[in-house]
């Protein structure tokens, strides 16, 4: 009896294997769960932007002027005293620019009909039979002039009015800045202490100085790298602007200010510059070639800067892969909107110091470099 039960168990124990689920590899759970965090965190982000946003934007404001705090705490300034002063500044610069900037704006606003009206005449020699096309608008407002004669009712709806809304958005607009600027003074004014914080969190010697190593050359490397190309940014913005002064365009440092302001979009940037400044010069100035010089005077110094300063400034080791630039543009404009979209490149950046950093991500700091960096050798 003994014999046959154990023959009896012999035989079911394939059957009871086959029917009990293999366990899940590693491997396998571990890749289910990252994608998981990362379906999370990114809904997070995308509910939670009106706090994560300025959060943000104060992290990437601190590391911009760390370089500068940092020099002034060289030279005997404590921290505190060198961030308030350097963040005040900035603030008041920042400020003083957008009021100068206000009204040329707002004027710009209300006379955009007219701007368009008026490019649409100077464009109409160069248009030929597509003429048709460019009436499309005009002829669908004339359009709704009939509804009265066919006794059709037109039933609108009150929106808000531009006044309040315009309010409403700088009131959250003047909150976000004030929590950028509060929180990167703290950032920048707290000197050591996130140092510090690091190398309490190893236990060995030799684990905290690899640490504080690591740590202080990724902060030291992005911080420059934001620095400069704010620098590069702004000189680009000067330049541009005083060219436009020279040839005559109207409110040239406006544009000069756009133009420092979108190059922090590669390719996008400088393109939406181009058409915009191009548009206001022909509406602006009689001579159809003569208004060419403004947008050709943009488009070379925009060449000048990408393929000639930058690089020759920052080198060719932080330079990123286009695709990655806009998949990572589209992603943060999807996200976060225009301020997303700004913000994109250098978050991405970002990203790509951490990776070169840390040998686990060489891969994915290798994709988003612009040339390869992994030598395969052939077998």
């Amino acid at each position: 009896m003994n014999q046959v039960a154990k023959g009896n168990d012999k035989s079911a124990s394939p059957v009871a294997q086959d029917i009990a689920p293999p366990p899940p590899a590693p491997g396998v759970s571990r890749k289910a769960v990252t994608g998981i965090f990362i379906i999370l965190l990114v809904y997070a982000l995308y509910f939670g932007r009106e706090f994560f946003m300025p959060v943000v934007l104060a992290f990437l404001f601190a590391l911009t002027l760390t370089p500068i705090v940092r020099f002034m705490r060289k030279r005997g300034f404590p921290a505190p005293l060198s961030a308030t002063l350097v963040v005040l500044v900035t603030a008041t610069v920042i400020g003083l620019g957008g009021y100068l900037f206000s009204t040329p704006v707002m004027t710009l606003i209300a006379d955009a009909p007219q701007i368009g009206r008026t490019l649409t005449e100077r464009v109409e020699e160069l248009r030929g039979p597509y003429d048709r096309l460019m009436q499309i608008s005009q002829q669908i407002d004339h359009a709704t002039d009939t509804t009265e004669e066919t006794g059709v009712v037109k039933v609108s709806v009150q929106q808000p009015g531009i006044l309040s809304q315009a309010a409403g958005t700088m009131l959250s607009a003047g909150t976000n800045a004030a929590i950028v600027f509060v929180l990167a003074l703290f950032l920048l004014a707290s000197g050591t202490m996130f140092y510090e914080k690091i190398v309490q969190s190893f236990a060995t010697m030799t684990e905290k100085k690899r640490a504080l190593r690591v740590v202080y050359d990724v902060e030291r490397e992005i911080s420059r790298y934001l620095l400069t190309v704010a620098i590069i940014n702004a000189a680009l913005g000067l330049a541009i602007g005083t060219g436009l002064w020279i040839i005559g365009m109207p409110t040239p440092f406006l544009w000069g200010a756009m133009a420092a302001l979108l190059n922090f979009l590669p390719y996008i940037g400088a393109a939406t510059t181009i058409l915009i400044v191009a548009a206001i010069s022909i509406v602006s100035f009689d001579s159809l070639g003569f208004a060419l010089i403004a947008p050709a005077f943009v488009t070379l110094c925009n060449i000048l800067e990408g393929q000639i300063i930058t690089p020759l400034i920052l080198g060719r080791r932080l330079e990123l892969n286009a695709v990655a630039i806009f998949i990572a543009v589209a992603f943060w404009s999807w996200l976060w909107g225009f301020v997303g979209a700004l913000i994109a490149v250098p978050l991405l950046v970002v990203v790509k110091v951490f990776c070169d950093h840390f040998e686990p991500l060489h891969s994915l700091g290798n994709f988003l470099a612009a040339q390869q960096t992994i030598e395969v050798e052939d077998e």
